[in-house]
Formats: C-alpha cells, structure tokens, sequence
C-alpha cells in the first residue's frame, strides 16, 4: 500500500475553523522553512554533498598515485633514525622541523614533516625517506594532521572551503548548519502526512506507481527518512570544523574539560645552554627507541618539544577500528618515559569526538565507513536535486500552490510566537549563520505577510501547499501560461 492521493472529504472542503493542536499551528510555519530553506541553502548543500562524494573516492586512489613516495623495497638493513631525518632535512633545507612519522611496517617509507613558512595554514611539506638505504624517495606537499597526500587534501580543501579560504568556509558552515532543521523538519511533515492517511508503510518504501510529481516527492522522502540518522550526524560533526559554530563547540569542549587529552612536555628546570635546539635527531631515535621499547606500536608520530630542554612526545595514529591512540611523552637526555596518556582513559566526549570526526572523514571503518559516506552523499544530492524539481513542477505562473501559504507567524498565537523567537534566539547564539539566516527569513516572512494582509484570496487560496502530494489522475505536468 502506498499514501493515498486522493484528497479526504473533510481535507478537500474549505477549512473554516481555525487549527488548535499543537503541529496544526506549528505546520504551515515548518512547511515554509523547509521550503524556502531547501530551495535556498539545497544548492549549497549539493556542492558539499558532490565535493564529499569525492572526498569518499580518494583513500582507494592514494596508495597507487603515490606509490613511489609511501613504500619502499623492504629490506634487512635499516639506517638509524636520525640519519633519515638529516636527509630529510637536506631536501628540505631552512624548514622547521614538525614531526617524523618512522615506518610502520618494513615496506613504509619514513616520513619527516617539516612546516615552511611559505605554505598555507595546516600544509606541510614532507619527505619520504627509505628507511633501509636513507636515499630521498620524494618530497611532496601534504595538508592536515591525517598527513593527506596532495590528491586527497585537494579535494579535502574543496569540499571544505572550495579553495576559497576563510570566506569559503561558510558556505559549509551554511549547509552544515541547516542540514539537521531541514532533515527533522521533512521527517515531521512526511510522518505527519502518513499519519493522516493511515498509510505507515509508504512512510519507508518510495511509491513507484503514480503521477511523476507524487513519485518524485515519494522518493524525495523516503530518501531522506532512511538516511536521517547519518545526515543528522553528518551535520553534526560537520560543525566541528566550522568558523563560528565549530569555535563555540571548542569553547564549550574546554570549558567542560572534553577537549582530546595529550602528555605533558614538561620536564624539571634544568641548565640549558644559551642557542640549544629545540630538538636533535638523535633526539628523535631516542624517542622511536623508547616507545618500541614500551610497546607504543605504529603507526607513530614524534614530535619535538615547543622549547629546549622540553620532552619529545610519541603518539600512535591508528584511527582505523580498532584504534590506538595512546601517547608518551619521553626526556631525550635520560631515554626516560615523563607522562603517559592512554586512550582508554579519555573522557567519553573526547572520545565521542574523535570517533565522529574519523568516522565523517571515512577512516574509523576503513572501506565500509567510506561507501557509508558516498551512499549518504549521493542520497543527499538526489534529494535537493528531486526538492528542485518538485519546486519547478510547481514554477511561477504554472500552478496555484507554488510557494507554501504564508502568514504562518501571524497565525501563531502570542505564546507559540514568543517560543519561536526564543528557539530562534536560542539557535542564534549556539549556530550562528543558521540564526542570522533564520532572522532574516523570519524577518522577510513578516514583511512579506503585511504586504498581503487584507489582499483578498485568489480562487486558488485554498490549493494545496507545494509540497502536498497530487490527487491521482490529475496530470502533474505544468500548464504553460503566456
């Protein structure tokens, strides 16, 4: 069974009483946001949905592009760490040295990142050293914590910031924030609607028979119900990384100590000579050798303390299921372990966190996780595509019914009034695009309903809203006008 197009006897008639219940007042003003929000922010949300479908698409790329640099001819011999990281540091003469990443099997190259000045913000340029020979396999530039190969953070940039910088970050902070109120508010008129026509089961299987305009808003629902929970969580993690809202998240992360715990490098006063480096390759072999020595198995990063006389940390970078993430910090001078930090021992927050950030980015589950995430994206531009065409089939000058109904503030009674702007305050403060973008459609949706009060209703005020469903057997084609 599917929903019934046919419209009731008592919803075809006029409404001549006004709505109490509490979703009869709220409806016509969730309609109209979802609307206008999904016809506004949906092209936004396409170009995160399409940048992210390619995001999924590179970690099965990376290990072939970039064969050359990641592997090596595995080998008995092996040259010291610290000769590795000087001919690191001889292809890349004058950078600051950030961290070394030495092998994590014996076909891994060593990688000795190092942070130039002339490159952008969280890009790095590394050298892939042959562990066994100390020969220079390749220098290459990568972006981020994850170490992305130049591929993968390219694509990783354009779906964050479209190669923008800073002002092209709000475009995902927009979709990203407006993503959750367009999920929750098209599941509540699609479950609405199948609770009125007592037709549960069309709330989770898209119709296939029927006007074109009923299937299309079928398949646009139905999409969207099956795929609510991974877009909500989508949205959510997606914030994480936004300018305004992904600041007030760290800020409350540091306030309730939830922010991701990492060992002290701190070490007692001790004398060091004036000009002493911050840090030393043998310094470096001194910390490889003794977080192998503790059983801190790779994937590992070191990284040099801020100052001299300051400890070397060694944190393992597995994020694949299962994790190992736990960290040490060592004094170089006494191949001693100062603080350790086990990811057992994490607040669950913190974890929280960091399984939702690996698991947006399609690394937490390897393979899995990423067809995960493409599914999810191709769902999500299918559905803004499908809400386009929903809107088009209902164009200026085609049918009545194009826009939902206004006036659905004024409608409201003062108290469901005052709640809304306070939910709008509310939002504003936490998600702060989404609140200014929210002001000024509430703003517009009351200039506009002052416009047209008083103008008296058209033969078609009564027609249904756009995204109603359309009776069975009208043709869902649109009448050209003109």
């Amino acid at each position: 069974m599917t929903l019934d197009d046919r419209p009731d006897a008592a919803e075809a008639a006029p409404q001549r009483t006004r709505p109490t219940g509490p979703w009869s007042l709220l409806r016509p003003l969730v309609l109209r946001i979802h609307f206008w929000a999904g016809l506004l922010v949906g092209p936004f949300l396409l170009v995160a949905a399409l940048t992210g479908l390619a995001y999924t698409l590179t970690p099965s790329l990376v290990p072939t592009i970039y064969d050359h640099e990641l592997t090596a001819p595995t080998s008995s011999a092996q040259v010291p760490l610290a000769e590795q990281i000087r001919a690191g540091q001889e292809a890349v003469p004058g950078a600051p040295l950030r961290a070394v990443r030495p092998p994590a099997t014996p076909a891994d190259t060593t990688q000795v990142i190092f942070d130039p000045a002339s490159l952008p913000e969280s890009t790095y340029r590394t050298a892939f050293v042959d562990p066994h020979t100390g020969a220079l396999r390749g220098v290459l530039d990568t972006y981020g914590g994850g170490q992305a190969m130049p591929l993968q953070g390219w694509v990783d940039q354009l779906h964050r910031d479209l190669h923008l910088g800073d002002p092209g970050r709000l475009y995902t902070e927009l979709a990203a924030s407006w993503l959750w109120v367009l999920v929750l508010g098209g599941l509540t008129l699609w479950a609405g609607l199948a609770w009125r026509r007592r037709r549960a089961r069309a709330l989770l299987v898209p119709r296939v028979r029927g006007g074109r305009r009923a299937r299309l808003l079928s398949w646009h629902a139905v999409v969207g119900l099956w795929a609510a929970v991974g877009l909500l969580f989508l949205s959510a993690t997606g914030l994480t990384w936004s300018t305004y809202a992904g600041d007030n998240i760290t800020s409350l992360r540091s306030a309730l100590s939830w922010s991701t715990p990492a060992p002290s490098t701190a070490l007692p006063p001790a004398a060091v000579a004036p000009g002493a480096p911050t840090w030393t390759p043998d310094g470096f072999g001194t910390a490889a050798a003794v977080a192998d020595r503790v059983g801190l198995v790779g994937p590992v990063e070191i990284t040099p303390g801020e100052a001299p006389g300051q400890a070397y940390s060694v944190s393992q970078i597995r994020k694949e299921y299962p994790q190992r993430l736990d960290a040490i910090a060592v004094d170089p001078s006494t191949a001693r372990v100062t603080d350790t930090v086990r990811f057992a021992d994490w607040p669950l927050p913190a974890k929280l966190a960091r399984w939702g950030i690996d698991a947006h980015m399609g690394v937490l589950f390897g393979l899995a996780n990423q067809i995960l995430l493409a599914t999810l994206a191709a769902g999500l531009a299918c559905m803004v595509v499908w809400g386009h065409v929903l809107w088009w089939r209902r164009g200026p000058g085609q049918r009545a019914g194009m826009v939902p109904p206004g006036g659905a503030l004024r409608a409201l009674p003062r108290p469901w009034l005052v709640g809304v702007l306070v939910v709008t305050l509310a939002v504003g403060v936490a998600l702060p695009l989404l609140g200014a973008s929210l002001v000024v459609f509430l703003l517009a949706e009351t200039l506009l309903d002052s416009r047209i009060r008083g103008v008296p209703p058209g033969p078609d005020a009564e027609a249904a809203p756009c995204c109603a469903p359309v009776p069975e057997g009208r043709s869902d084609e649109p009448t050209r006008t003109g």
